[in-house]
């Protein structure tokens, strides 16, 4: 598939989801802005106050961390809609979460091997995984097995949203934001 992503829409709706500057207490990530935390804007050279972290700032995280380093432009050649779920759900859960999401469901659909051999869920998008998701489109149909690992994908993150608040009382706060902004068309 030679799939076209607008990866600065993808930023522009992510952005527009995450909002401005954000510091809930009941959030281990601490103040975001735009839905980058502290700790990752200072990682990134930013050394000023997270209130006033610049959007072109934001993007330039979004698209270096969590598109191009974790390979979601390559997967992004083979479907633009799995890149920009795995490119949303990264965001929020980090991109190996992500990946190993892909990963895992990409090996729950070979067939018990005979279209393609099990994959380790290592969070990495390398030649294995291209590999597999290329055979399993080829073999499933572009449309119809793109439509069916999206939807594996939101189940397993969905599964996850629902463990991080049994888990953590202090997450449901969070719970029904995820539920409703993360899973599902956008």
């Amino acid at each position: 598939m030679d799939e076209v992503v607008d990866v600065d829409g993808l930023l522009d709706a992510l952005i527009e989801r995450e909002g401005g500057y954000v510091d809930n207490p009941a959030d281990k990530g601490g103040p975001t802005c735009f839905g980058i935390t502290q700790a990752v804007a200072r990682a990134q050279g930013y050394a000023g106050p997270m209130r006033q972290l610049p959007r072109s700032e934001a993007e330039g995280i979004y698209r270096r961390l969590y598109w191009l380093r974790p390979g979601l432009d390559q997967v992004a050649s083979r479907s633009g809609r799995l890149a920009a779920e795995l490119f949303d759900t990264g965001v929020n859960m980090g991109p190996a979460v992500a990946v190993t999401f892909l990963q895992r469901a990409l090996t729950a659909l070979n067939r018990n091997g005979s279209d393609y051999p099990d994959l380790t869920p290592d969070g990495r998008v390398g030649r294995a995984t291209l590999t597999a998701l290329d055979t399993f489109l080829k073999i499933r149909g572009a449309s119809s097995g793109e439509t069916v690992l999206l939807r594996a994908l939101e189940a397993l993150q969905g599964e996850r949203y629902l463990r991080l608040a049994e888990r953590r009382p202090a997450n449901e706060a969070f719970l029904y934001g995820w539920l409703a902004n993360r899973i599902g068309e956008r």
